[in-house]
């Protein structure tokens, strides 16, 4: 333990007056003493001083190594906490693309599906008119079937009036038979 009352320096050593007495100590060897003494205590201050100065430089270096620890430990923390955060990003944009792409693929499907429908439907009418169109077509010929028919029962037979033709080369009874 230090005693803080009693500080002892290089200078107080050199000029400490031992005083003389009878028979006392040699005063040349009390001073070459003295003065080794006081040399080494100016040796062990400025030891001290060398050793103080590291020492603070120590700390200073300990404290700036904390702080650099304690910045590299908040920035791991924010990166892990950045890196969470782009994940839940990545993740939450992933399923509204999934999500996007789905509606677009049941949009086209659909789109497809009316088109299909659309076309059916299309096709149905033109089977319908080709139905129609035909059905026209035999009442038309089963018309002129029965008009030549009747006409081939009621045509007379041929004779010097009948045997005249008309300008076109067709047979003159043809012409009145057309007419009625």
């Amino acid at each position: 333990m230090i005693d803080e009352t009693f500080h002892l320096t290089p200078l107080d050593v050199r000029r400490y007056d031992f005083g003389r007495a009878l028979r006392g100590y040699d005063p040349e060897r009390v001073d070459q003493f003295r003065e080794q003494v006081a040399e080494e205590l100016e040796r062990l201050a400025r030891l001290n001083q060398e050793l103080d100065a590291k020492a603070r430089g120590f700390h200073e270096q300990l404290r700036a190594f904390r702080e650099r620890d304690k910045a590299i430990n908040e920035a791991l923390v924010s990166a892990q906490q950045l890196r969470g955060e782009i994940r839940e990003q990545v993740e939450k944009e992933a399923q509204l693309i999934l999500r996007e792409a789905r509606a677009d693929a049941e949009r086209m499907i659909e789109d497809a599906r009316a088109e299909i429908r659309r076309m059916e439907d299309q096709l149905a009418s033109l089977d319908r008119a080709r139905r129609a169109y035909l059905s026209q077509i035999r009442t038309m010929v089963e018309r002129q079937l029965a008009e030549i028919s009747a006409a081939e029962q009621i045509a007379p037979p041929p004779s010097a009036e009948n045997a005249r033709t008309e300008p076109d080369g067709s047979p003159a009874w043809l012409g009145s038979l057309l007419k009625e």
